[in-house]
């Protein structure tokens, strides 16, 4: 395959996590009110989605590891398509949890196998690299995403908005069927046992660089998915902005973290790896500390506003621009020979803790700014001392 097309493959499969979500949040608000829910069963639409997101990867790393990569992905992404239709009409909330779970394991296949071709294809440096470049394309799918989600559901109600991941989906399984090669020889395929499975999952647990990266992208996650999973209340409910309007300062927030995986590519050529996401860190604690002092200083006040959580936010996705592609290549890095399974379980660690994290602002969420603002605060704070720590200590890659 040609570097034009890994590109294009790996903004499409990582492109299908931010439209599960960003372009599923301007409707939140109504699906909500449509089916009388409240906000704990609202929260779990998106917690379940990715609880499953996160388990299933368990079980696609092994199987592309086993099978190779073209087959898993087909058939999760013409699952994805299915499941994403059954969303569409669904009849109750129930309903609509489940078929969200469905559509998160199909996700999971597109996603982890993503991250699996970059470590089948280049070396940690190199793939964190590429890695950006392809979480480049996730960012303008993602400044996309919101605005058409709100624009959508304004102009034509949440089941358009959530009939629009069903048409992603079908591009994205095309576009596999056409281009996607195998990149997993068959002399490289690893034999299918539950014991050596077990086995696997220890040894990368076990290890000291995959630990040091996968706090690394699990915390940056948590504080992007804290956002995610309280924005359209906090902006549409309580500072009473339109969901369109909502959607284009998602349409910015995605556009800092496009900056940042360009910040990320320079630094990288400059500094290597740890060095670059020190610095990133800097970014994100400063985001954190911006956060809460607007907050304490002016919530509730006149001139508190939209622009007083996104303009420190808007430097916690430059940092994430940076922590991601960096973090999730130096993870598999150290697992060439199943780099499958090692994608999968750093995947599974960002969703437990994204669940985790739904499940407290399901309870924390009482109407005003500050559990969103501590829940990304908190994040920042642990993001800043992993890069600065843990990364530095056990993150070389080099000997991968």
């Amino acid at each position: 395959m040609s570097a034009l097309t890994v590109v294009l493959l790996l903004s499409l499969l990582l492109g299908l996590q931010p439209v599960t979500t960003d372009l599923y949040l301007p409707a939140l608000p109504s699906i909500t009110q449509g089916f009388g829910a409240g906000m704990p069963q609202a929260q779990l639409t998106l917690t379940a989605l990715l609880l499953a997101f996160g388990i299933s990867q368990l079980v696609w790393g092994p199987l592309s590891d086993r099978f190779g990569r073209r087959p898993i992905l087909m058939g999760g992404t013409a699952a994805y398509v299915l499941a994403s239709l059954g969303s569409t009409w669904s009849p109750s909330i129930e309903a609509l949890i489940a078929w969200r779970a469905v559509q998160g394991v199909a996700m999971g296949a597109g996603v982890m196998t993503a991250r699996a071709l970059v470590r089948d294809l280049y070396q940690p440096a190199e793939g964190a690299r590429v890695m950006s470049k392809g979480l480049t394309g996730l960012g303008v799918i993602a400044c996309i995403s919101a605005p058409l989600g709100g624009l959508l559901t304004d102009w034509a109600g949440w089941r358009v908005a959530l009939g629009a991941l069903a048409a992603f989906g079908t591009v994205t399984l095309a576009f596999v069927a056409l281009r996607l090669e195998e990149t997993v020889a068959p002399a490289h395929r690893r034999s299918l046992h539950l014991g050596q499975l077990a086995r696997s999952w220890v040894q990368i647990l076990r290890d000291r660089t995959f630990r040091a990266w996968s706090l690394l992208t699990i915390a940056s996650y948590g504080g992007l998915f804290t956002f995610l999973a309280t924005s359209s209340f906090v902006f549409i409910e309580v500072m009473g902005l339109s969901r369109t309007g909502y959607g284009l300062l998602m349409f910015s927030m995605s556009a800092s973290y496009i900056a940042g995986t360009f910040i990320c590519r320079r630094l990288l050529t400059r500094l290597g790896l740890r060095h670059t996401v020190a610095v990133a860190g800097g970014l994100t604690l400063a985001s954190g500390l911006l956060l809460l002092i607007l907050a304490h200083a002016g919530a509730g006040q006149p001139w508190y506003g939209p622009w007083a959580v996104m303009g420190p936010f808007y430097l916690f996705m430059l940092g994430h621009g940076v922590h991601q592609p960096c973090g999730q290549s130096g993870a598999v890095g150290p697992f060439p020979q199943m780099a499958g399974t090692a994608s999968a379980v750093n995947g599974f660690l960002m969703m437990v803790a994204a669940f985790l994290t739904g499940g407290w602002l399901g309870r924390a969420m009482n109407g005003t700014v500050f559990p969103m603002v501590w829940g990304i605060a908190f994040w920042c704070a642990v993001i800043a001392l992993t890069a600065w720590t843990l990364v530095q200590r056990d993150g070389d890659t080099t000997s991968a």
